[in-house]
C-alpha cells in the first residue's frame, strides 16, 4: 500500500508532499512523543500524531518516513507547512482520532512497527 491508496481510501487531506504520493508504505506508528518516533520507527514508516508542529518534519526527515498524518483535523502550523515542503516530507490529515484510524489502518493492512 502507498501514501496515495491511504490517502484515497481514508479521505486524507493532503498538505505537502502530493509528488511523493507513490511512495511505499513499510508499516505505522502512533506516537506523540518524538523521542519515542525517533527510537522506533523506521524507513518507509507513516506516522499518526496530534502535534502540528514543524519538529514532526524533522523527525520525518531524519528517519525517512513514508509520511505524516495529523489526526482529529488538526492543520499544521505554516512553518511546519513550509519546513515540510523544504524537507519532502508528505504531511496528510485526517478528520478522525487517532485510534480510530489506526484501527483502520490495520484493518486495511498496514502492521504496526516493531518495537527493537
Amino acid at each position: 500500500m502507498n501514501l496515495k491508496d491511504v490517502a484515497k481510501e481514508f479521505g486524507l487531506e493532503v498538505k505537502t508532499g502530493s509528488d511523493r504520493l507513490d511512495r511505499v508504505i513499510t508499516d505505522g506508528y502512533v506516537s506523540d512523543l518524538l523521542s519515542d518516533v525517533l527510537a522506533h520507527a523506521e524507513v518507509g514508516t507513516l506516522w499518526v500524531t496530534l502535534h502540528i508542529h514543524q519538529n514532526i518534519v524533522a523527525v520525518a526527515s531524519h528517519k525517512d518516513l513514508a509520511g505524516i498524518i495529523l489526526v482529529q483535523g488538526r492543520q499544521p502550523e505554516q512553518d511546519t507547512i513550509a519546513k515540510a515542503q523544504e524537507e519532502n516530507v508528505t504531511i496528510m490529515v485526517s478528520s478522525l482520532s487517532a485510534f480510530e484510524l489506526v484501527g483502520r489502518l490495520y484493518k486495511a493492512g498496514i502492521r504496526g512497527a516493531q518495537a527493537h
